[in-house]
């Protein structure tokens, strides 16, 4: 799939681009309690680019520059902005 193919409430994304942008990490507190580190890094592939939000360990794994494929992830509107998530259940790998 292609990033300008994406729309907002998609479920079982999987997408390949790269790494342009990564944000600073900032520690938020979680729904369910506890608090957990946030980042959100820009991916881009040949026909757009969508934030990518990256979860604890995540943060870490990749770095500008990076190609990625997500796989089995999920989109999102937040606060009016199209949003890739890679969930409980998605994957991250490099490329």
């Amino acid at each position: 799939m292609k990033i300008a193919e994406l729309k907002g409430e998609q479920s079982r994304v999987d997408v390949e681009g790269e790494i342009v942008e990564k944000g600073e990490t900032r520690t938020v507190n979680l729904r369910a309690g506890g608090q957990s580190t946030v980042a959100d890094a820009t991916l881009r592939d040949e026909t757009g680019s969508i934030k990518l939000t990256l979860w604890g360990e995540q943060i870490d794994y990749v770095d500008v520059g990076d190609r990625v494929r997500v796989e089995n992830g999920y989109t999102k509107s937040f606060r009016g902005e199209l949003q890739l998530n890679i969930g409980r259940y998605g994957k991250i790998s490099k490329i």
